[in-house]
């Protein structure tokens, strides 16, 4: 017997209130800009700068022992990852430590690092200090730029590539709805102060792709559905549409949601920005591909004689399965 998260044939009308939702993301996406403008990002060291500390041992890394060892000195922000290398000895246990810089220096000083090395030496008698890097303030800035360069890339790829394969009406409507999710993604991190870095702008960057395979799925069965039903009217169109692909969709989300939430529970410290950005990014992806492109696309409506034009551009690309 087949597992079903939802029935086989729905008939669910999401377009009863198009406005509403429309409205409703409006509003979370004006809070998310309002507290990323008065709170701001909590950013980590990759945007704040610090200093990387490389350590060697030869007992056994106990994450959670160190870092209760390193906590007295009040550095702020901490990062400490167990590196693991096929090379390695049986007997060498390699960690990276990451600390915030401090304030008023471009990096923690050396005579801090030596407290720090006294500290870990009372949980790993024999630790060592293999190297020792700073990251700078104008580095930091550098990466900043850079990582939205990217996310706008991303975005504006993707309506390059949604014009072509459809018409700009499904472009604007799939562009609205990664606008969407990067905006309450970056609005949940400045509301929770959860630390944000360069874990988090893969993260984004993954959720866009995401995102737009949900939105692409329905957008081609939209189109199909367009051909097939000449004079049926728009919105009853998308409603067939989703419902024909709703089975697909939440069966896609569950499975990854459950992953997800493995890795937040027991993935510890160090990936669980990273997940928490997933997971929020997978709901809210979810949504926006039917409240958000589609509601959008039923605003501007389309053109119900572009579909010789429609197949010459898809069929360029490869089908999605929907």
């Amino acid at each position: 017997m087949r597992l079903r998260l939802v029935p086989q044939e729905t008939k669910w009308d999401f377009f009863s209130r198009p406005t509403l939702w429309l409205g409703i993301s409006g509003a979370l996406m004006v809070a998310a800009l309002v507290s990323f403008f008065i709170q701001g990002l909590n950013f980590g060291i990759d945007f704040r700068g610090g200093t990387t500390i490389r350590t060697e041992s030869a007992q056994e890394v106990v994450i959670a022992d160190y870092r209760q060892a390193i906590e007295p000195l009040e550095l702020g922000d901490i990062s400490i990852t167990e590196v693991f290398d096929v090379t390695f000895e049986e007997d060498q246990h390699v960690t990276m430590i990451r600390i915030q810089a401090q304030e008023g220096e471009e990096a923690v000083t050396a005579d801090m690092i030596k407290k720090v090395e006294v500290q870990l030496q009372t949980v790993a008698p024999d630790i060592t200090f293999v190297s020792v890097e700073s990251v700078g303030p104008k580095v930091s800035g550098e990466l900043i730029n850079t990582a939205v360069i990217a996310v706008l890339l991303a975005i504006g790829a993707v309506l390059v590539y949604i014009w072509l394969r459809f018409e700009w009406q499904f472009a604007v409507g799939a562009v609205m709805a990664l606008v969407h999710d990067v905006v309450l993604t970056i609005g949940v991190f400045s509301e929770l102060q959860i630390k944000f870095d360069l874990a988090i702008i893969a993260a984004l960057l993954t959720i866009v792709g995401y995102s737009l395979n949900d939105t692409v799925v329905v957008f081609d069965r939209v189109r199909e559905n367009l051909r097939k039903y000449k004079k049926m009217d728009l919105k009853e169109v998308l409603n067939l549409s989703i419902n024909e692909t709703l089975s697909r969709t939440v069966m896609t989300s569950a499975t990854t949601l459950l992953a997800l939430i493995s890795l937040f529970v027991l993935g510890g410290d160090v990936i669980r920005g990273f997940v928490f950005a997933m997971i929020w990014g997978v709901i809210v992806g979810t949504y926006s591909s039917v409240f958000i492109a589609s509601a959008a696309l039923l605003k501007f409506g389309v053109k119900r004689d572009w579909s010789k034009q429609a197949n010459t551009a898809g069929n360029k690309f490869a089908d999605i399965d929907a």
